[in-house]
């Protein structure tokens, strides 16, 4: 099944740590080029967060940032720092000592003093682990819209390739009647020139114009491109780029068979052919 580089996906965690929120966004793009943000206190995970975004996605541009909002009491939890206290109580006895007179910091002296009071940490191992476990269930969350718009990509796809279908056939319906006029024409010519009518001679240069007229291996070829891009949408990898590849191709027999028709029908038959070719391709770009 085809996916879409585009989707988007939000998973959100509360608990007594507080609330989780990652969020994951993708375009298309040419590789894969993750940009993370984390919170300060959980920087250390980019290494995993890499890593499991590169084992469930093979190109695109994603948009990866994580939220995180402590619960109430979390940090406003305070601790006293007791080794740092009792190194000032020691450092004002000493100074009492120096000047002749005991010299003890009072509580308010000492809650001044920056470090005295910490906040309590969250726990950073469970912390990580709530983190991870919902990183997960938004990569699967984001795989899950992936795989709908690709879903819905391959109809439109599959749609096109029908269409395409089609025109062909009418071109080749149209050819015989296109040589008939040919012939019609020339022999009009011939006939207001007053030229003698050698038969020989205009089956010639039918022939020569039906030669820059040929069109078989164009359309021969834009059925053969049709069908590849139809056995490429039933693959079960990514299959983005073969597909802009076949775009590349299936554009190319078009202008062709547009720049040797001589014929309104055709012209405009051609004109079809690479709108919907067009449409494909502005569409395969967004395929993995």
């Amino acid at each position: 099944m085809i996916k879409s580089m585009t989707a988007f996906a939000r998973e959100s965690r509360h608990g007594d740590f507080g609330e989780l929120t990652w969020e994951l966004r993708t375009v298309n793009h040419r590789y894969l080029e993750p940009h993370i943000r984390l919170p300060e206190e959980l920087r250390a995970l980019e290494g995993a967060v890499r890593t499991r975004l590169s084992a469930s996605l093979q190109r695109g541009k994603v948009d990866c940032s994580l939220r995180y909002a402590p619960a109430v009491g979390v940090l406003s939890a305070l601790k006293l720092n007791r080794p740092f206290i009792e190194q000032l109580l020691a450092a004002g006895r000493e100074l009492g000592d120096l000047i002749g007179r005991p010299h003890e910091p009072s509580s308010s002296d000492l809650l001044r003093w920056p470090g005295v009071i910490q906040e309590r940490e969250p726990d950073l191992d469970r912390l990580t682990a709530e983190a991870l476990d919902l990183l997960d269930r938004a990569i699967a969350s984001l795989l899950e819209t992936r795989q709908r718009e690709g879903a819905r990509l391959d109809i439109l796809l599959r749609e096109r390739c029908t269409r395409l279908g089609e025109s062909v056939a009418r071109v080749r319906l149209r050819l015989p009647e296109v040589l008939a006029a040919v012939r019609q024409r020339l022999g009009e010519r011939l006939a207001e020139l007053r030229a003698e009518l050698d038969p020989a001679r205009l089956e010639q240069e039918i022939a020569l114009v039906a030669a820059r007229m040929d069109v078989d291996e164009e359309l021969d070829r834009l059925v053969a491109h049709v069908e590849e891009v139809l056995d490429v949408l039933g693959r079960d990898e990514p299959v983005g780029r073969r597909l802009d590849f076949l775009m590349q191709e299936l554009n190319r027999e078009a202008n062709t068979l547009g720049s040797k028709s001589s014929d309104v029908a055709l012209t405009r038959e051609a004109v079809e052919m690479k709108v919907l070719i067009e449409q494909m391709r502005e569409q395969v770009q967004n395929l993995e």
